[in-house]
């Protein structure tokens, strides 16, 4: 015979339907709430930063910050007493975005400009993707993490390739270049090889001898080459990935938290836990 769930079990349960997923009206509307509460402390961060703005109306974004901080710091807690493996929560992506994004008006207290921090609240607008179920950008998204993650080792070998190439280029011009032109040490002038090769070229340190110079034009023609290495790369994985478009809807597991479940998934596919009806 089922046991009847506890009051206790009750709530917990409708609130984690309303926190944690976004079908519901409840949790849209919870959700589409949260987002404007987020557009609204980042905007003032950013008006806060204008001299101007923030002499006269400091008190007020004081004020509204804090009311925005206590709203986040309630929400933060609710979502941890809510789930069943509060320690998943905690040290996942979305966890860990969650305190960074409540912790620094609490941090200005002791350190004094931390508050700007709170910007690392932009990053959870990435929860739009799920109310507004945009799941072809999910997927996209996902596919595109795949192919960096898949080609990680090569783009690694590739770095470490460029970085011996920018050593033996910036000794080179060292050798080559007087001291008045800039090249004062080794480390300098690797800087100088790096800038060069990325073809962002500052311009505080230029070559004056011609052999210099001719080293430079080579430095700067073979930047040109290396920048499309790294893009090629990523797309051969992107095209190596032929899985299918999948349509995922909002549900989270309420033992691990896991989502990107099928529209019609009854157990979670991670831990095997009954999802919410």
């Amino acid at each position: 015979m089922n046991q009847e769930p506890s009051p206790e079990q009750n709530w917990r349960h409708k609130l984690y339907v309303i926190i944690y997923e976004a079908d519901t009206r409840a949790g849209k509307r919870f959700d589409v709430i949260l987002l404007w509460l987020i557009v609204l402390s980042v905007v003032l961060v950013m008006l806060e930063s204008v001299e101007e703005i923030n002499t006269r109306y400091h008190a007020v974004f004081n004020l509204a910050e804090w009311g925005i901080t206590v709203l986040f710091t309630v929400e933060y807690v609710a979502r941890i007493i809510t789930v069943r493996k509060p320690l998943g929560y905690i040290f996942s992506f979305y966890g860990l975005i969650d305190l960074l994004s409540t912790i620094p008006k609490y941090l200005s207290l002791f350190l004094v400009g931390t508050q700007v921090l709170v910007v690392f609240r932009s990053l959870r607008l990435l929860r739009v993707f799920r109310i507004l179920k945009l799941h072809q950008y999910v997927g996209e998204s996902q596919k595109l993490m795949n192919a960096l993650r898949a080609s990680r080792t090569k783009i690694s070998v590739f770095l470490f390739a460029i970085l011996i190439i920018c050593v033996v280029l910036g000794t080179i011009m060292y050798l080559v270049e007087d001291r008045e032109s800039g090249f004062t040490s080794i480390p300098k002038s690797i800087y100088w090889a790096i800038v060069t090769l990325t073809t962002v070229g500052y311009g505080d340190i230029a070559p004056q001898t011609i052999s210099g110079q001719f080293i430079a034009s080579f430095i700067m023609i073979l930047g040109y080459a290396i920048i499309a290495i790294p893009t090629g790369i990523v797309t051969s994985e992107m095209t190596r990935d032929r899985e299918d478009n999948e349509v995922f809807d909002t549900q989270s597991c309420p033992n691990c938290s896991a989502d990107r479940h099928p529209p019609r998934a009854v157990f979670c596919y991670r831990c095997g836990t009954r999802l919410n009806p």
